[in-house]
């Protein structure tokens, strides 16, 4: 974004927070749409700490290609729920939200101002309105469809989820071994898609009054914003640290299938020419955008400027 553009933005988003201080303020949007930049540049404006909502940034170690806040912005900003477990460990919408709800009162109980900030939108759902009550998880279906996963590729497990329910695997992507396990096994036990509970459940209970805000970015601009974030990436060292963590033995991290990661670790296992990761990469982002804006337009967002490359 130019300079006018960035003030623009962050002027409308300042209006917005203090108009609804009563509410709790959510940026959504986009990957690469510039989302944490604001969050920062809102949190130093008004008192504020962030709460991030990102599946990948949770996780220790998976630090360039999740797009973390850097060290500058950590220090202008205290974040929350960045690098806060272990690759291994299993966090789902509805622990998330249980931490980021910890997380809220206590920044609020310090006379702060929360911003939840991030792409992962079932989390911010699950903060929000709550979650269906769906079937405890099973360990021996879930070791099937590992072994399944491991013998014949995630995108086998993705096309038994596609056959019986649709609405969810076209919102999963294949290399989302955890989530897509997850509906699956909601099938399995009960022989309802997992998109029939969520349609049932209709996130209709509040949990947390909230105003959700977005920055505006057309497709072009967008894309060329993820050309130049993954080529960035590449050049810091992604690569290396994707080496690194597969050597400590996260090959198995849900974080190791999420978009970027699976493409990396498909290079270094020979499956994809190094001369076409950035390619790669880019396309498989340029997807999961597209999968972002479609939630936002069942969403009640408020959407800001109008983002160039």
């Amino acid at each position: 974004m130019s300079v006018v553009e960035v003030v623009e933005t962050v002027q409308q988003a300042l209006n917005l927070a203090r108009e609804h201080a009563d509410e709790l303020l959510a940026i959504v949007g986009p990957t690469a749409s510039g989302k944490t930049a604001l969050a920062v540049e809102l949190a130093e404006r008004l008192g504020g700490e962030v709460v991030s909502a990102d599946s990948v940034q949770i996780y220790r170690g998976f630090d360039l290609g999740s797009g973390k806040p850097t060290a500058e912005e950590l220090r202008r900003a205290p974040h929350h729920l960045v690098s806060a477990v272990d690759p291994m460990e299993h966090v789902d919408a509805a622990s998330w939200a249980e931490r980021a709800s910890r997380a809220i009162d206590d920044v609020r109980a310090r006379g702060r101002v929360p911003i939840v900030c991030g792409g992962t939108f079932l989390w911010v759902k699950a903060l929000l309105f709550g979650l269906a009550e769906a079937p405890s998880a099973s360990a021996e279906v879930r070791a099937r469809h590992r072994a399944l996963a491991d013998a014949e590729g995630r995108s086998a497990l993705h096309d038994q989820l596609r056959a019986v329910d649709p609405e969810s695997a076209g919102r999963l992507h294949p290399n989302d071994l955890m989530r897509v396990s997850r509906a699956l096994e909601v099938f399995e036990l009960t022989g309802r898609p997992l998109s029939a509970w969520h349609r049932e459940h209709a996130f209709a209970q509040v949990r947390h009054r909230a105003r959700l805000v977005a920055i505006r970015c057309d497709g072009t601009a967008l894309t060329e914003r993820i050309r130049m974030r993954v080529r960035g990436w590449l050049a810091a060292g992604w690569v290396e640290e994707v080496e690194g963590l597969l050597g400590s033995g996260y090959g198995e991290a849900r974080a190791m299938g999420s978009v970027g990661y699976a493409e990396v670790r498909a290079m270094l296992a020979g499956a994809l020419p190094r001369e076409e990761l950035e390619i790669a990469v880019v396309r498989a982002t340029r997807v999961f955008a597209r999968r972002q804006r479609t939630w936002l337009n069942h969403a009640d967002v408020a959407w800001l400027g109008n983002a160039s490359a």
